[in-house]
């Protein structure tokens, strides 16, 4: 019996679709979502993630104002732009792609968005609201993991979920909202002991490493459900995630693909930020 495969195209597809009738529903009484999103330098991957983000704006009826500024823009001049964005009543949420050049600092320009804006979730404000269990935007690519989860028939009160990576970006706030789920969380590093007798306790495995065949065969349990954020390549140059997938589906329940998993989940619930920014502010 080989796994259930989770389809991420399919589940965000879905959650697009729902946006786009909210979004419709809103602009009826005069609100139109839009969302700002920033690029600074020549980064190829930058540009290819604000295009998608761009793409996904118009089949969801959000409007989208893009600014491409060049390498040579200086911090000053970024923040001074992320204040007009914020000071824009059009403007609903505000999204600088990250990494910016190594001349600006990061967290100035995240501290500086004004966090009812804050799309992305990075900014303090929101972080500590996740974890409060306040109001606040949820992350992107951690709440999709946790539709992609629900979406696919899974329970997770009660269960055993293990996360395997850290990050401020992925990690923490996934075992938070697995923990808000009342699931009991264990997150796992690189310098966990025993990596594969934790995860063989797991019933949700959650690896965002960045490194290929982090989980392998024999560290889990039959029927798991396992959740790939990876994005690595493998020799012959192919896509793939961090999870040996060929033989991991031969044990586990369920599993999400790479690509088609985990991916276009970040978008999708990028869009769902909007319109909750849009919906708040007016």
């Amino acid at each position: 019996m080989s796994a259930k495969i989770i389809d991420g195209k399919a589940i965000s597809s879905d959650i697009k679709q729902e946006v786009k009738t909210e979004v419709e529903q809103l602009k009826i009484s005069g609100i139109i979502p839009c969302l700002a999103v920033v690029l600074v330098g020549e980064n190829s991957a930058s540009k290819v993630y604000v295009n998608n983000k761009k793409k996904a704006c118009e089949n969801c009826g959000i409007a989208s104002i893009s600014y491409e500024l060049p390498e040579t823009t200086t911090e000053a001049e970024l923040l001074e732009l992320v204040q007009k964005l914020n000071d824009d009543k059009k403007v609903n949420g505000i999204l600088v792609q990250l990494p910016l050049p190594k001349h600006i600092d990061d967290t100035k320009v995240i501290l500086a968005i004004s966090p009812e804006k804050d799309v992305d979730c990075f900014h303090p404000q929101n972080v500590g609201a996740l974890h409060t269990g306040g109001e606040g935007f949820l992350p992107c690519t951690p709440a999709g993991i946790l539709e992609l989860i629900k979406r696919s028939d899974c329970d997770i009160t009660g269960k055993e979920c293990v996360v395997i990576g850290r990050s401020n970006i992925v990690g923490k706030p996934v075992a938070m909202l697995l923990l808000q789920q009342n699931a009991t969380v264990t997150i796992c590093h690189s310098k966990t002991k025993n990596l594969a007798e934790v995860c063989r306790r797991a019933d949700i495995i959650v690896v965002a490493t960045g490194k290929r065949n982090t989980l392998t065969k024999d560290m889990i349990k039959q029927g798991a459900v396992i959740i790939d954020v990876g994005m690595n390549r493998d020799e012959q140059g192919k896509l793939c995630g961090d999870v040996d997938f060929e033989q991991v589906k031969q044990v586990a329940g369920a599993i999400t693909p790479v690509p088609g998993g985990v991916g276009p989940m970040t978008i999708a619930m990028l869009m769902k930020n909007c319109l909750t920014a849009a919906k708040k502010q007016s």
